[in-house]
């Protein structure tokens, strides 16, 4: 057992790129992470990464070892979820991730009402507005907000959600309320933008008269955290483009102000995202089932005032 562990590791530093991620993501010091590493080394009679300041890079033999490894850990993973299935009792460890406002206001909540209703079953949360590479980081379940163009992922539709553009009564009265598309996106208003590396949320989608139209966004404002671009309209920062649940306690307390009624935002899916072979693991599908229906719920009651 002590050598599989030793391979879980090692996959994990591989996946993450480095012991001190590794070790926070199996619940282990960086320390014992290291130890394991070398253990493995010396079984193996090879260095299996080379070692940097900032990052582990595998080696030529780590490489190859590591395809091997990864395949007799998903060999094993997929016994267990096989013995489970027939056992009727789902147990292990699920990664699991989503957009820091989403999954603050649906998902972390859920989590320990899951582990309460299953409790042989461990759930991983990381939050992160970050576009997270599901397989490198081995995810099993992303809840996402939008389309997927990856094949090797499947995804189980929530629901649609309707987005707005918002902004703050304080915006609005010294800058004026933008009367078109056009205009708002002028050098006259500022928006307030999502950015990370490999972003693409350089332009929003608006529902015009001819069909759903592209524009360009600009402002002297951006941040790699939706919640704080609400914090900037709140302030009077600017003009924000939120699904409609994040922001409605706002709206309703007349914080901020719904703008363009007539040319509001596309709507967005909200989605299960996984790799194809997760559905065949029990535990996934109690998860997808249970938190499907209590988003859903959650959603309904927060656009309904309650």
């Amino acid at each position: 057992m002590a050598y599989l562990d030793n391979i879980a590791v090692f996959v994990r530093v591989v996946e993450l790129g480095n012991l001190s991620a590794a070790g926070r993501d199996m619940r282990i010091s960086p320390a014992v992470a290291s130890n394991r590493i070398k253990e493995l080394e010396k079984h193996l009679g090879v260095r299996l990464f080379n070692r940097t300041t900032r990052q582990l890079m595998p080696t030529e033999h780590g490489t190859v070892f590591y395809s091997g490894a990864k395949q007799v850990l998903d060999a094993i993973t997929e016994a267990e979820a096989a013995v489970s299935a027939l056992s009727g009792q789902p147990r292990g460890t699920i990664r699991v991730t989503a957009p820091l406002g989403l999954g603050r206001r649906l998902i972390a909540s859920g989590i320990p009402d899951f582990h309460d209703k299953y409790p042989d079953i461990e759930v991983r949360l990381r939050l992160s507005d970050h576009n997270v590479d599901i397989l490198k980081e081995g995810i099993d379940v992303a809840f996402r907000l939008g389309v997927i163009e990856d094949s090797s992922l499947r995804m189980r539709g929530i629901m649609e959600c309707e987005r707005v553009l918002v902004a703050s009564p304080k915006y609005l009265e010294a800058r004026g309320e933008p009367s078109d598309a056009s205009e708002m996106m002028g050098k006259k208003h500022d928006c307030l933008m999502l950015r990370y590396p490999g972003s693409r949320e350089f332009f929003w989608m608006l529902q015009m008269p001819e069909g759903p139209v592209k524009f360009e966004v600009h402002g002297p404002f951006d941040s790699d955290d939706g919640d704080v671009l609400t914090e900037w309209a709140l302030a009077g920062r600017g003009i924000i483009n939120k699904p409609r649940f994040e922001v409605e306690p706002f709206i309703r307390e007349q914080r901020l102000k719904v703008i363009l009624t007539k040319t509001p935002p596309t709507p967005v899916q909200f989605a299960a995202v996984y790799p194809h072979k997760k559905l065949q693991d029990p535990k996934v599908r109690l998860l997808l089932d249970f938190m499907a229906d209590r988003c859903q719920k959650l959603i309904k009651d927060i656009l309904a005032g309650k």
